[in-house]
């Protein structure tokens, strides 16, 4: 028997939408990697990008546990010598939540050029509306 490999033309991408009001970063960031991935799927295979498209609502409102509010920070660098920047997790969400959630997806992706191309399938919105209610409509 030969192992199954599915075409490009048998992947069938869906739309979903995730309210994150009162999710923890972590397991909501969880479920979105696999929606992305693709692994919620009969045709799952690691070399391709077989997942779906996800919209993440209300990004505003995701919560954290313990102290991590506090005491957890995100760092970048800009290249320059002295150009370690950084933020924490209540001062991320007070000025862009949007990035604390893509961070949070992006390093439960692949690292590769494969984990990019299932990152553009990511949308996340600070409100409850956003402009994809055509794909996501039934």
């Amino acid at each position: 028997m030969k192992t199954y490999s599915p075409k490009v033309s048998e992947i069938k991408r869906e739309w979903h939408v995730i309210d994150a009001t009162g999710q923890v970063l972590g397991r909501l960031a969880t479920r979105v990697a696999r929606l992305l991935m693709g692994k919620q799927k009969p045709i799952f295979s690691p070399n391709l990008d077989v997942g779906d498209y996800v919209v993440v609502i209300n990004a505003d409102k995701v919560c954290v546990t313990g102290e991590k509010a506090k005491q957890k920070v995100y760092y970048r660098h800009s290249g320059y010598p002295g150009g370690l920047k950084s933020i924490t997790y209540d001062k991320l969400m007070q000025t862009n939540p949007i990035r604390a959630i893509e961070h949070a997806v992006k390093g439960m992706l692949p690292h590769t050029r494969l984990g990019a191309k299932m990152m553009k399938k990511l949308r996340v919105y600070v409100g409850d509306t956003h402009p994809h209610l055509s794909q996501t409509e039934k």
